[in-house]
């Protein structure tokens, strides 16, 4: 479990830069037109990342809760491909966000290839939620989740903001 958190630290990080320089900073998303879809998508994955990351430094999902957890990390998947395809309908992506989208999907692959054997034993466990404790790692972890939750929610309003 050790490398899955350390994998997912660094997925969230790269996300946060991705985040912040990307869609804030140089293409301002959520103040551009014909981006409220993808600020849809922004903000219901911050949603699904922000559970995600903010509870596996601390907390083993057990029994069903283990399949609630399967299904959060799918959805996230189906709405990165929709993000993706979204992205290219309405705007050219910087060269270099596409290649920070590349980077992020081979650090997730190597997050899921490290946690689906232990969420696969957690599934065999009576449904509940266990302690687990990973040091630093939990700690920062904690906190871009609760980064991840407030862009979550600016994306949401600002996919209903009306632009010109």
């Amino acid at each position: 479990m050790e490398v899955a958190i350390w994998l997912l630290l660094v997925q969230a990080s790269l996300g946060a830069f991705d985040t912040l320089y990307y869609h804030e900073y140089k293409l301002r998303l959520p103040h551009g037109d014909h981006t409220h879809v993808e600020l849809r998508l922004h903000a219901t994955r911050d949603f699904a990342y922000a559970i995600i990351i903010g509870t596996l430094g601390f907390a083993t999902w057990h029994g069903a809760w283990a399949w609630v957890l399967a299904a959060l990390l799918l959805l996230e998947i189906i709405i990165t491909l929709w993000d993706f395809i979204e992205e290219d309908k309405v705007r050219k992506l910087p060269p270099g966000e596409r290649a920070m989208h590349s980077i992020m999907g081979i650090v997730y692959g190597g997050f899921l290839a490290y946690l689906v054997p232990d969420l696969t034993k957690w599934s065999t466990r009576p449904t509940g939620f266990g302690s687990a404790y990973h040091g630093i790692p939990a700690w920062i972890l904690s906190l871009i989740a609760l980064g991840v939750f407030i862009s979550g929610v600016r994306d949401l309003v600002a996919s209903f903001r009306e632009h010109d």
